[in-house]
């Protein structure tokens, strides 16, 4: 039986959270619905004692995002990243991972077709996709790249779909993985059109990529060269290794032991003396740390603060990486690193502060609107950026 908001998702009234928010009741709905449709399609897993309290808390460990996402259409693939998640807790699985086909659908209407003419090109296009669709509602992109192969095929019409691999991944969460995930993706030589990220409140982590670039249809030939790289980056220590330290580069010395060991060149000066920073209201909040907009010296910054009870070896060699690179990175279209403090138990990093926010914000948040030449700009500023860091072989985070 579908839940009520005043029932449980277990067998006692009072297992049910309660619902705080307009996010929480969205997130709730979304996983009756997909409760309604997997008891009604006769899923054997729908049927087991206590079922309704595991996906309950398989949509509560995760971000809200993830509910409003999700392909409803598709609840089967819930229990799909249920089970990659599941199998991620056990530490004899480096990574849990599934490669599957699926279907894009295009997203052009050619010249404004009928009600009609276009629910038969719906009915065409279904019987043609013989792959289930991404797990996610894609974007436009997708949409588009279909177009486009439809465009340079015989058929070169709307009704027809395009077939991609859409890889999952479900891991321990770490800082950089989203990074080394798509790094890894890109070394076999997969074009990434769409990537959804979530992060669970248990330290868990769940990645969906839909990409093309692959010859075959076939998923093993795929997901073998996939597991091939993941051991030859884990005998490289690829996920924990610093930068090998040119000739020239000094660390600090021997007096300094307590310090995070930064590669130093010399060539200027970023320790930051944590007196000299004041904290204002915090921005954001992640698993491994809190980002504050503050001051340094009377000017703006944005400070992000390393959780000091989950910092351990590996946070610390992920933080020394980063200060590395940030502190060589110098261009205008690129956030302006000012300097880290690398002394425990306050390791954190300061940059410029960004008054304006992101272009997310200013569209979703602020609903603004962007002119073309703005638009053009902005893109073009980006590109650039971009373009920087690739020739400095910086991958940036997403």
């Amino acid at each position: 039986m579908v839940m009520e908001d005043t029932e449980s998702c277990g067998s006692k009234a009072n297992d049910t959270p309660p619902l705080q928010s307009q996010k929480h009741r969205l997130k709730f709905d979304v996983y009756n619905e997909v409760l309604r449709r997997l008891r009604r399609s006769d899923k054997e897993e729908a049927d087991r004692p206590g079922f309704d309290h595991q996906l309950w808390t398989h949509f509560d460990r995760l971000p809200t995002r993830y509910a409003l996402d999700v392909n409803v259409e598709r609840a089967e693939d819930v229990l799909m990243h249920q089970r990659l998640l599941h199998l991620a807790h056990d530490h004899a699985n480096r990574l849990a991972m599934e490669v599957r086909l699926v279907q894009v659908q295009s997203t052009s209407d050619g010249n404004s077709p009928s009600d009609e003419s276009a629910q038969s090109s719906r009915t065409l296009s279904n019987r043609q996709s013989i792959h289930p669709p991404p797990a996610f509602g894609s974007s436009p992109n997708l949409g588009s790249l279909a177009d486009q192969d439809g465009d340079n095929s015989e058929h070169g019409n709307s009704q027809f779909s395009r077939p991609m691999h859409e890889i999952t991944f479900s891991t321990e969460d770490k800082p950089k993985l989203l990074s080394q995930l798509t790094a890894l993706l890109a070394e076999i030589g997969l074009n990434i059109q769409e990537a959804h990220a979530f992060s669970t409140v248990d330290g868990y982590s769940l990645d969906v990529f839909v990409v093309d670039g692959w010859p075959y249809e076939e998923t093993e030939q795929l997901k073998d060269a996939l597991e091939k790289d993941l051991l030859k980056i884990e005998k490289q220590s690829w996920l924990k290794q610093l930068p090998t330290s040119t000739k020239g580069q000094e660390t600090r010395t021997k007096g300094d032991q307590n310090y995070v060991a930064i590669p130093n060149d010399g060539s200027d000066v970023w320790e930051i003396d944590p007196r000299h920073l004041k904290f204002e209201n915090k921005i954001a909040s992640g698993s491994y740390g809190d980002l504050y907009k503050g001051t340094y010296c009377s000017q703006d910054v944005a400070i992000k603060v390393l959780k000091p009870e989950r910092v351990d070896t590996d946070i610390q060699k992920d933080f020394a990486q980063e200060v590395f690179i940030m502190r060589k990175v110098r261009h205008k279209n690129v956030v302006q690193f000012i300097g880290a403090c690398t002394k425990p138990p306050t390791l954190c990093i300061v940059t410029e502060f960004m008054c304006g926010g992101s272009v997310y914000d200013y569209l979703h948040k602020q609903k603004g609107v962007f002119k073309l030449p703005s638009l053009l700009k902005v893109a073009i500023d980006v590109s650039k950026g971009m373009n920087y860091l690739h020739q400095n072989d910086i991958i940036p985070g997403i």
